[in-house]
Parts: structure tokens; C-alpha cells; sequence
């Protein structure tokens, strides 16, 4: 819709519109990255910022948007003459998740340099966001050489362009906002680490907002200009009072017992470097000018380190999001109460109302016209930077099973298999995960770009030309002359040059890596019950699962035990919610090892109608006994190696990691990967090296020939 919807009518979402407020202060905080479950308003109040950041001055004609009080020296469109400019409102701009590098930072216009012979350079998104908002939705599905570029530009300020002969520099600082539903995958914590801020958001529970948030959406719905012009009141109300945050911010005093606060913090949750710090402070000095202070107080601080430090704080994606509140009291407790101090510059007009107590705040919006919402202050009182913020209490994303009682009798022991379709036993908690080894999908494919296997994409080395397939990205230079050299008698060439048509243009062809669906199928029998085990193969699957987030692929889970299969994850790529299944996960019963392999074929045909180029990797964890047919009736051997053969004549890449322990081990998993035409790989020979195995396991004395294999 051209109205978009006023930031002021957003309901509850207190940290979110928070930390967009105080970006939209001082742009020096690193941006925002807004995580949660979808229909939870986080593209709705990005989009709604803009119309709160002030107007813009521009020199006339520049296409990077240079300040007419203090240009860019280096622009390309400069040099220009400092004077006066015009006027014209922040922009939003969205970044696509199949955008092109080019597309992101700019590149040499190919038409104009053939065609005129000068290089001309096309701007990009970068040069457009320039000092205004730059927002990427689903950014944890962008790919990672692109989310590099954007978060450089992003820290610099300034973007570098250095391709086909064209070197340029240009200003690029903006507003870098993000979205992503952790449900399709995460960041890579060095990349979380790039974001100032970070807000988890989720739906309300309380049915009274739940209704003020659809009554809200409907009156929008049917009538936008009206919509909007009742709440154009409180809109600049805030745009006002951004406006005097941002005259404010550079007298406020950020004094060294605040700073002590912000590094015993930081040091106290264990956050890796100083970034953390320097984004702190930076958080709590916009604190206190949104709140009209110019010195920073220890709530300050406080809410600095709740919007700072989460997603800072995580190791690997299975560690759980949030902050503990108690530690960070219990931190913040050891220095004294704030003291009063005169405030050394008080704003003679305070802008908006006084944010402590519970009155309507500047961006809590008035009634809509539907009456105010019931029972709510989130949704109509502005974010209030004195107070705790109204969130849910951050918890481990998996409950711990209990430990068994010291001298409970043991699980069944390994290669025993209960007489009779038993209730499964309760979970063992998973050992810790370990770096594996490699393993790749063979052949050359053309899936979404990762990190496992070979694939053309892209990005990554030049391999080779052709022609270019629609609009043309990288040029092959090379190719083109060759390609346009044996036509210049007929072209009529003069000595001056190369004549070059569009049909000499070739295109680089680039050889680089995929992701790949890797798809585990575990044995949850009885066999596999014996309790250390047990806790032995999850955490191997969970350093699978670790290895497929870093590599970018997305993961499914297959268990079996009794008579059946079970799809415990349909394909996701989310790694932690397969983690959480795996935790969870029971044994006992029977081993239908052919009803676990047809499940397999059946998710990966039914995968791959949905995506073709995306390549699978079958990890089966078991140790190759086969005492149930199921449901299929037979012998449960002879049904095994069939359900094996079958998916190898697919075509399907295979790993078997093998669970049998003991002295005595009948070989039954290699029979298997046999059949699957893959590798059998043991518990130990999975880890990338003896060194690591011998730090992880104390138990293991010597290792394998296996352990010494590499990635």
C-alpha cells in the first residue's frame, strides 16, 4: 500500500520500536537485527520508521547523496561546491535475497564502456541507502559473501568498489536494519556480532491485544489515508522528539563510572572483543538523550546491555538466546545507587512527555479511532528507556531431561533388542559436539550456494565462459575478445579498436560451493538404548548438525524404533530446532531399519519436486541390525539392503556412521553403506582429528588410522 502504516500504531513490540528509535538517534549504533516467529510486525515497523527520521539535505543531481553543508571529497559525482541544497525525505531501502553483488555495491556500466568507451560506474543499493535506511528482510537467507559487503560498508561507513577497472569510494553510511525468522536458519555469530542491536519479538499471548492488534490492522485495511491521519498527531509527536534526541546526543556525558559498568558487563557474560563494549556505550548514551538527560545513569546501562549483549553471548546455534537478568543485576548491584548530579545542560524544551510514570508516551499512539486498547500499556505508552522493558523471560530453547538416580538399573545392553514393542525409554542428554570430518555430495551441482559440496554458482573461481543466459553479470573479457576477433573484416574494422556486438558478450562461469539437504536418519531401537551410548551417538548427529549450520545446507530428521519410521523434522534450515528434536528423542522396541530407509526415499522424492537443485546428503546413524520388518512383512535383512540398493541406484549420497561398540562387532553397518554405495565411518573415525578426539574422549587411549584423516 503507498500509506504505510504509522510506526505509532504498532501494538506492544516495546523493545523493537525501542531500539529502532534510538538507531533513528544515532545511527552510530550498528543497526538492528529483529528475530522472531512470523506475523509478529517486524517488517511492519521497519518500514513505518521512515516516516520519523527528518528530511534530508541533498546536493541537487548527486546520485550518493552528499550533504551540500560537507560533501564527499571523494565522491564520484563530486568535487562539489559547499553551499546550500535541497530537501528531500530519509529512504527506506530493500535489499532482495537474490540480489546480486553487483546490485548491493554498484559496478561498471558494461552497455556504456563497450558502446561509448568510458567507465562509467552504476551506483548500487549502497549508494541509494546512504544516509537513510538500509533494510534487509530474511537476511539470514542472504548469502554470507554478501552479508560480508553489507556489514563492512556498514562499520566503515563507506563502500570500495574495485572490478573491471573501476576503483571508487563513496560514503555509505545508513541505518542497517534486518529481519529473520530463526525457524529458517541463523547467522553465523561473527555476522550476529556485526548488528549493534538485537530484539527477539513474539505475538501476545493476552487475548486483549491480540484483539487491539487485529481491530488496528483492519480499520488500516479498509481505509490507509484516514488510518494514518489519526495517528499524525502522535507521528510527529516522535519524529520531534528523534529530532531532539539527535541535537541532545552530542552533550551527554558518558563518565567513567558508567564505562566501569559497561566493561564489568561485558566481562561478566563473557563477550568476546570490544565491540560489545563500544556498542554499549554508544546504546546508553542514546538512552539517556532520548530520555532528555545528558548524563548516562545505571538503567541506562541496564537496557544497553538487554539489547546489546544476546546475541553476543551465544557460542553455537544450540546455545539459548537471551540474557540472564538476575547475573546482569547481580553485576550491575556492585556499584553504588547513581548519585544525584545537576544536569550540566538541561533542554530548556523538553520534547514529548516526561517518560518516567505511565502516561501516554510520543510513540504510543492516541486512539485510532476504534477506542484506545484495553489494559495495555505497551501499546500506548512509548517505549520508557528508565524501566525494564516488558519481554518474555529469556529460557533454554530445550528442557534438560533428568539424570537417572546414582545405581538406577541400566538401559538394555548394546546388540539386545527388547522382545516387544516396548514404550520408548527417556532421553539421554547429548555428549558435546566435536569439529567432524568433511563429507560432500560428488559430481558438480547447481543448488543454493553453502559451503559443502562443489557447485557452479555465482561466486568463486572462474572456471570457464558461455553465453549469457538473460541479463549479463560478470563478464568474461577474454572470452568476449575472442569470441568477437574473427568478425572484425566483416565488421569493417578501421584500426581504431574492437568492434564488439552483443552476441561476442560471454559470461563467467564460476565454480564455488553449495549447501546440500542433509538428511539424518537415526536409530532410536533398542539396540541403541544402552545409556552411554545412547548419549555418545546424539552428540555425534549433534556435531553433524553443528557442521550443516556452518556449511549452510538444511537438515531433516528421520528416527525409527518398534515397527515404524517417524519424520521427527520435515527439511528445515533450522539446525537448532533439529537439535531440540534430537534431545528429546526416546528409545526402545524393535529396529525396522528398512521402514527408516523408505521414510528416506520418501522425503527426498517429495524434497525434490520442491527443490530440484538441491542436492541430498543421507547421514544414517545405526548399527546395521535389522530385527523388524513392520508393517512390510519379510525377513528384515533381505528388506534392508533392498531399501539400501534402491536408494543408491537414485543416485543418493550416502554416509553410515557406525554405532556397534565392543569386542565383538559383526560388521553389519559396513554391510549396509555397502549397499548404500557410501562410506562407513565409526563414532570415532567421524571426528576431523586425533587431537581433537583425544581432548574430547578421555577414554580413547590410541587412536585409529581414521582420526588422522582430515577434512
Amino acid at each position: 500500500m503507498s500509506t504505510p502504516y504509522p510506526f505509532t500504531a504498532v501494538v506492544g513490540q516495546t523493545d523493537l520500536r525501542l531500539a529502532l528509535l534510538l538507531n533513528a538517534v544515532s545511527p552510530a549504533v550498528g543497526g538492528v537485527l529483529v528475530r522472531g516467529e512470523k506475523g509478529t510486525a517486524k517488517s511492519t515497523a521497519v518500514r513505518a520508521l521512515t516516516a520519523l527520521l527528518p528530511q534530508v539535505d541533498v546536493v541537487p543531481g548527486c546520485r550518493f547523496s552528499c550533504a551540500p553543508a560537507a560533501p564527499d571529497p571523494h565522491c564520484p559525482d563530486g568535487p562539489h561546491e559547499v553551499g546550500t541544497g535541497a530537501e528531500r525525505p530519509a529512504r527506506m531501502v530493500e535489499l532482495p535475497v537474490g540480489a546480486s553483488e553487483d546490485r548491493l555495491v554498484g559496478a561498471l556500466d558494461i552497455e556504456r564502456a563497450l558502446a561509448e568507451g568510458v567507465k562509467a560506474f552504476e551506483p548500487g543499493l549502497l549508494a541509494d541507502a546512504h544516509r537513510g535506511i538500509l533494510y534487509v528482510d530474511e537476511v539470514n537467507l542472504l548469502h554470507d559473501h554478501l552479508v560480508d559487503v553489507l556489514l563492512d560498508a556498514a562499520a566503515m561507513g563507506a563502500s570500495y568498489v574495485e572490478r573491471e577497472g573501476v576503483s571508487v569510494r563513496h560514503a555509505a553510511r545508513f541505518l542497517l536494519v534486518g529481519t529473520m525468522n530463526p525457524e529458517e536458519g541463523e547467522l553465523r555469530p561473527q555476522l550476529l556480532d556485526r548488528f549493534g542491536l538485537t530484539v527477539e519479538v513474539a505475538a501476545s499471548r493476552e487475548p486483549a491485544q491480540r484483539v487491539e492488534v487485529v481491530r488496528r490492522r483492519l480499520s488500516y485495511e479498509d481505509d490507509p489515508a484516514a488510518f494514518a491521519t489519526r495517528w499524525a498527531a502522535d507521528e510527529a509527536e516522535v519524529r520531534g522528539r528523534v529530532v531532539a534526541a539527535r541535537t541532545l546526543l552530542p552533550r551527554v556525558v558518558l563518565g567513567d563510572r558508567a564505562l566501569l559498568m559497561i566493561a564489568a558487563t561485558c566481562a561478566g557474560f563473557e563477550v568476546d572483543g570490544m565491540r560489545a563494549d563500544i556498542v554499549m556505550a554508544r546504546t546508553a548514551t542514546a538512552l539517556a538523550a532520548w530520555a532528555g538527560r545528558t548524563a548516562v545513569r545505571k538503567e541506562d546501562v541496564r537496557q544497553a546491555a538487554l539489547l546489546a549483549l544476546p546475541h553476543r553471548r551465544r557460542r553455537n546455534p544450540f546455545d539459548a538466546p537471551g540474557l540472564d537478568e538476575d547475573r546482569l543485576d547481580e553485576i550491575l548491584d556492585r556499584f553504588d545507587e547513581d548519585e544525584p548530579e545537576p544536569d550540566p545542560d538541561p533542554d530548556p524544551e523538553p520534547q514529548g512527555p516526561d517518560d518516567g510514570g505511565d502516561g501516554d508516551g510520543p510513540d504510543g499512539g492516541g486512539p485510532d479511532g476504534d477506542g484506545p486498547a484495553p489494559q495495555d500499556e505497551a501499546q500506548d505508552t512509548a517505549p520508557d528507556p528508565r524501566s525494564p522493558q516488558e519481554q518474555p523471560e529469556p529460557g533454554p530453547e530445550r528442557e534438560p531431561e533428568p539424570e537417572p538416580a546414582r545405581g538406577e538399573a541400566p538401559a538394555p545392553a548394546a546388540g539386545q533388542d527388547g522382545p516387544q514393542e516396548a514404550p520408548g525409554q527417556a532421553a539421554v542428554p547429548a555428549a558435546e559436539p566435536f569439529r567432524t570430518r568433511m563429507f560432500s555430495v560428488p559430481g558438480l551441482g547447481d543448488g543454493a550456494a553453502g559451503r559443502r559440496s562443489r557447485a557452479r554458482t555465482a561466486h568463486g573461481r572462474t572456471v570457464g565462459a558461455q553465453r549469457p543466459r538473460g541479463q549479463l553479470t560478470k563478464l568474461h573479457l577474454a572470452a568476449t575478445v575472442h569470441a568477437a576477433a574473427p568478425h572484425q573484416r566483416a565488421r569493417g574494422r578501421d584500426g581504431r579498436g574492437l568492434v564488439v556486438r552483443k552476441d561476442d558478450l560471454r559470461q563467467a562461469t564460476r565454480e564455488g560451493r553449495e549447501g546440500n539437504l542433509v538428511l539424518f536418519v537415526v536409530d532410536a531401537s533398542g539396540s541403541m538404548a544402552a545409556r552411554q551410548r545412547m548419549s555418545a551417538v546424539k552428540g555425534a548427529v549433534l556435531s553433524l548438525l553443528l557442521d550443516a549450520y556452518q556449511r549452510r545446507d538444511k537438515v531433516g530428521l528421520i528416527t525409527f524404533r518398534g515397527a515404524a519410521a517417524e519424520l521427527a523434522l520435515p527439511p528445515t534450515s533450522s539446525v537448532d530446532a533439529a537439535a531440540a528434536r534430537l534431545e528429546r528423542l526416546p528409545t526402545g522396541g524393535r529396529t525396522p531399519l528398512a521402514a527408516g530407509l523408505l521414510k528416506a526415499h520418501e522425503v527426498l522424492r517429495i524434497e525434490k519436486l520442491r527443490d530440484p537443485s538441491r542436492r541430498p546428503l543421507l547421514v544414517v546413524v545405526t548399527d546395521g541390525r535389522a530385527t523388524s520388518a513392520g508393517a512390510l512383512g519379510g525377513d528384515p535383512r533381505a528388506l534392508a539392503s533392498r531399501s539400501a540398493r534402491l536408494l543408491h541406484a537414485e543416485g543418493v549420497a550416502s554416509v553410515v556412521v557406525d554405532c556397534e561398540s565392543g569386542h565383538v562387532r559383526l560388521g553389519l553397518a559396513a554391510a549396509l553403506a555397502a549397499d548404500l554405495g557410501g562410506p562407513a565411518v565409526t563414532l570415532d573415525g567421524l571426528r576431523a582429528d586425533a587431537l581433537a578426539g583425544l581432548v574430547k574422549n578421555v577414554r580413547t587411549s590410541v587412536p585409529s588410522p581414521s582420526h588422522r584423516k582430515a577434512a
